[in-house]
């Protein structure tokens, strides 16, 4: 078994691009499908293949993907040095993201809101899916402030940093972000998923208790067993749920199910 999966790297030339801008920020997005949107929020180092791959089985689920580019390079495949220098130039230059506030999401968040607006008005359905991934983990659930957004999804929400015990126990969410998450699951009847591996270390035990412990029955929590997992860029435990960890060689197997499990949660909740 090779130590990453493949995925074409011409594969973003089936999507549409373009520039979304929301008056303070412009950005790339991808766009490919046809039915309800789903935001497909990419980690860190970037718009990599296996996101891509992805974001095709969404598309072929009948959704229409929106893809962002937020950082590094559109369809560059992953590398160890690529991640190292993808996470030391957004951490420390890019003001549009947080990485150690506690109490705050990123203000790129207000950005990625007028997209879902607009992505739902552009494809119909009852709302807008969302999933963010890793360093963009809790952006979905940050989302929830616009109404369009009815499915988030956060992927190994990495943010912010857990270097000390507030910051691990953190879900990078304002008292805002959280009091309307709240009140929406409750009137509308939605709920959330977050998916980690248990051994992940910068998805830490005392974060996802703060999830289960704000949010209830609505937060469905997915714990995958580390063995789960493809090993893969020499972490010693793995992380990307969805993407560069997932065992596509499996497809029985615990991330192929939640991978799954994640399609029919947009397909459910976006369906009008």
């Amino acid at each position: 078994m090779s130590d990453i999966d493949h995925y074409p790297a011409d594969a973003l030339a089936t999507y549409e691009r373009f520039e979304f801008d929301d008056g303070r920020w412009t950005r790339p997005v991808y766009r490919k499908g046809s039915g309800p949107a789903v935001i497909i929020i990419h980690e860190i180092p970037g718009l990599h293949p296996l996101v891509i791959r992805f974001a095709d089985r969404i598309v072929a689920a009948g959704m229409t993907v929106y893809m962002p580019s937020l950082f590094g390079e559109a369809g560059r495949e992953v590398s160890k040095n690529y991640a190292i220098g993808t996470i030391l130039k957004t951490l420390c230059i890019r003001r549009e993201f947080t990485a150690w506030a506690t109490d705050r999401s990123s203000p790129i968040v207000d950005w990625l809101r007028a997209l879902a607006k607009q992505a739902h008005k552009d494809c119909g359905g009852r709302g807008v899916g969302a999933v963010g991934m890793c360093f963009t983990g809790n952006f979905a659930m940050a989302m929830m402030t616009e109404p369009a957004v009815v499915a988030p999804v956060m992927s190994q929400p990495s943010m912010p940093m857990p270097l000390g015990e507030a910051r691990k126990a953190s879900m990078g969410l304002s008292a805002d972000e959280i009091t309307i998450a709240r009140r929406r699951f409750e009137d509308e009847g939605l709920s959330a998923l977050c998916l980690r591996f248990k051994g992940d270390p910068v998805v830490p035990d005392a974060r996802i208790e703060t999830f289960r412990r704000t949010f209830g029955d609505a937060m469905e929590i997915v714990d995958l067993d580390d063995a789960d997992g493809r090993m893969a860029l020499g972490r010693q435990h793995p992380h990307s749920v969805l993407t560069i960890n997932l065992r596509d060689d499996d497809p029985e197997g615990p991330t192929k199910k939640t991978e799954e499990r994640v399609i029919a949660f947009f397909k459910e909740r976006t369906a009008g």
